[in-house]
């Protein structure tokens, strides 16, 4: 699958994982990490693609602030069905964030379920 052009836009890769851009990005510079062996969750991943999963974040992500100069980053793993993944092979989503791309981004995942507003909690 990560041969198919007309699915991935491979960025950069490692020993056991690859760089694609998301196809459907939340923002500008939205990229995922993931496997390249064939894994649905993250605690299925060994300590070396556990390691160069974090390679890559860290590489991305040093590209990214030197590009796009973002102001902050969501990373974001949905971990199951009910978490809202909808593919089921695991990717790490690295976006990156900039004041006012939301109207208000305190309490940032805390906002995809029902809870408190950040103005009970956040101080």
């Amino acid at each position: 699958m990560r041969e198919d052009a007309s699915l991935n836009t491979v960025q950069r890769e490692n020993d056991t994982c690859y760089v694609r851009l998301d196809n459907y990005p939340a923002a500008n510079g939205h990229v995922e990490v993931v496997p390249k062996r064939h894994v649905v969750s993250f605690f299925e991943l060994t300590p070396r693609e556990v390691a160069d999963a974090y390679a890559l974040l860290v590489e991305c992500q040093t590209e990214q602030k030197s590009t796009l100069q973002p102001d902050g980053y969501t990373i974001g793993i949905n971990e199951g069905r009910a978490a809202g993944r909808t593919i089921d092979h695991l990717h790490i989503h690295l976006v990156p964030r900039h004041y006012g791309d939301v109207a208000d981004p305190r309490g940032g995942i805390r906002q995809v379920l029902p809870g408190p507003s950040p103005d009970e909690w956040a101080g």
